[in-house]
Order: C-alpha cells, then sequence, then structure tokens
C-alpha cells in the first residue's frame, strides 16, 4: 500500500497538484511562442503592404496629394473595371467548382486502388501542381498558338476546323480556365485524399448492412465527413484563385480586348504599365471585401458543423 501510494520515493501527499487550466495556459503559451516567428513574418509580408496599399489608394496619380475617395469612385464610373470584377468573379468560381469536383472524383477513384498502386497515382498526379505556373502556361500557350497548336492539328485529324483559342474573347476564357483547373485540381485531390482515409471503414460497413448502395453511401457517408475539409479548401483555393497572375498574364495579357483580365492583371495595367499606382492599388483592394463576405460564410458554416459535432 505504501508503495502504491509513492512515486520515486515521494508520498501522495506530498507530491505537488498542477491543476488542468494551468497546464492548459503553458501548453498556450509555448505555443504562441513557437508561433510567433510566422506571425511576424505574416505580419510583414501580409498585413503591412496591404495597409500600404490602402495608404496608397487614397493618393493621387503623382503621390502628392490626398484624394480620399477619387480614386474609388474613379473606378466605379468605368465599365471596364465592372467588366473586370465579374470576369474574375466567373473565372474564380468557375474554376474553383471543377477543380473541387474533379478533385473529388479523381481522389475517390485512387482512394479505391490498392496501396502500392495509389502511391504511384498521387506522385503522377502531383506533377502539374510541382510544376512552376510560369512553365506550364508557357506549353499550354503553345499548345493553344494559332499557327502551331498541337490541338488544333489533332482536330484537323479528325476533321474538325481550328478553334481560335486565344483570338476569341469566349475561347479565351475557357483556355485560361481550363489552365487553372489544370494546374490546381491535383491539391483538391490530395487534399481528398488525406480526408477519405480519416472516414472510419465501420461507417461504410454499416451503411452497407442497411442497404446502401455506393451512391447513397457517398451522399449520406462520405459527404458529411467531409464537408469541412471541402469547404476549408474552397475557401483557400478562391483565394488563390482570385490573386491568380501568371496565367493570364502569360497565356492572354488581360485579352482580346481586355476581356479575360482579371484583378491582378488590370492592377499590373494600371499600377505599372500605366503607371498609376494609387489606382492599380485600388484595384487590388477590391479583392477584399469580395474574399472577406466568402470567408465569412463559408467559416462560419463550418464553425456550426464543428459544434453540431
Amino acid at each position: 500500500m505504501a508503495q502504491a501510494t509513492a512515486v520515486a520515493g515521494i508520498p501522495a501527499a506530498r507530491r505537488p497538484r498542477i491543476r488542468t487550466g494551468t497546464l492548459t495556459r503553458r501548453r498556450s503559451r509555448t505555443a504562441f511562442l513557437m508561433c510567433l516567428p510566422l506571425i511576424l513574418i505574416v505580419l510583414c509580408l501580409v498585413i503591412y503592404p496591404a495597409l500600404y496599399a490602402l495608404h496608397l489608394a487614397t493618393l493621387n496619380k503623382s503621390m502628392t496629394r490626398f484624394v480620399g475617395l477619387g480614386n474609388f469612385q474613379f473606378l466605379f464610373g468605368r465599365e471596364l473595371f465592372w467588366m473586370v470584377v465579374k470576369q474574375s468573379v466567373i473565372f474564380a468560381v468557375t474554376a474553383v467548382i471543377f477543380k473541387a469536383l474533379i478533385g473529388f472524383i479523381v481522389a475517390h477513384l485512387v482512394h479505391n486502388l490498392p496501396d502500392r498502386g495509389q502511391r504511384v497515382w498521387r506522385g503522377m498526379l502531383l506533377i502539374p501542381w510541382v510544376i512552376p505556373p510560369a512553365m506550364s502556361t508557357l506549353v499550354w500557350w503553345w499548345l493553344f498558338d494559332p499557327s502551331y497548336s498541337a490541338i488544333n492539328w489533332l482536330l484537323a485529324v479528325f476533321g474538325a476546323g481550328p478553334v481560335p483559342w486565344l483570338g476569341n474573347p469566349y475561347w479565351a476564357r475557357f483556355s485560361v480556365i481550363l489552365v487553372n483547373v489544370w494546374y490546381g485540381a491535383p491539391f483538391f485531390i490530395i487534399m481528398y485524399l488525406a480526408a477519405l482515409k480519416s472516414v472510419p471503414e465501420q461507417l461504410y460497413e454499416a451503411a452497407a448492412i442497411d442497404g446502401a448502395n455506393a451512391l447513397q453511401r457517398m451522399w449520406y457517408v462520405t459527404l458529411p465527413m467531409l464537408r469541412n475539409i471541402i469547404s476549408i479548401t474552397v475557401l483557400f483555393s478562391l483565394i488563390v484563385t482570385f490573386a491568380n497572375f501568371d496565367i493570364v498574364r502569360i497565356l492572354t495579357n488581360g485579352g482580346p480586348s481586355d476581356m479575360t483580365h482579371v484583378f491582378a492583371t488590370y492592377a499590373f495595367k494600371l499600377g505599372i504599365e500605366s503607371n498609376d499606382i494609387p489606382l492599380g492599388a485600388c484595384v487590388s483592394l477590391f479583392m477584399f471585401p469580395i474574399l472577406g463576405i466568402a470567408a465569412i460564410f463559408i467559416l462560419r458554416d463550418v464553425h456550426r458543423r464543428s459544434r453540431e459535432l
């Protein structure tokens, strides 16, 4: 009995008791100190440039006089600006929807393969995502080139006429979205594969015993278990897609007739090429309210489901 009440020669009555709240606070303090370098990097590389861009947006073209919201009023009166807003929303939302759908389907196909086959396919599917976007976009630009297009050559083999991939505004929009989906879909695939590994097999077995087919198991088991990771992945991809620059810049440079400009390329055109940095800053800042609204709705839904679990 004496041995049971003593640890390392110290009686149980004399051992100091550490409260759960104190231990939690110590762990939280340690975690904060370990995250502090990353927080400082975020403050320096994200928050400071955002505040500085907000300051630039209130200056005139020569950045010598405060004009308040004058630059925003000027942009709101231009039809081209609203076309860029519309084009950016169409580009981002369409690309994210297709990336999410393709990622979900391919992740299920790979998940049902044997373990050895999964490793091979995971490595192959990551190739588009690990290649630098500028390099892969140059390859796509060659595929869409009106004179040397390999895609048009294949169409001619099957008796179809050439397609003006980058010369027609609507085909150019399609081409930009296609390249973005090709580049971003592997990220969704990997995230969904990781999430599928965490779904308990007992749930699928119970659903099969109840007579659920494959589609019903996906709808009533897989989707509810993956809804949070789907929401977070969609939000992250939406932010990255809205800020996309290199694909549009290399593939179409905003053309033809400025019909493929997005926020990043239009801000570059105004701020750098037209030497109006305050106006370019206004265009880039206009992304924040759109992404902020999307983030509020998505994260609120995630928080609500987390509390239900």
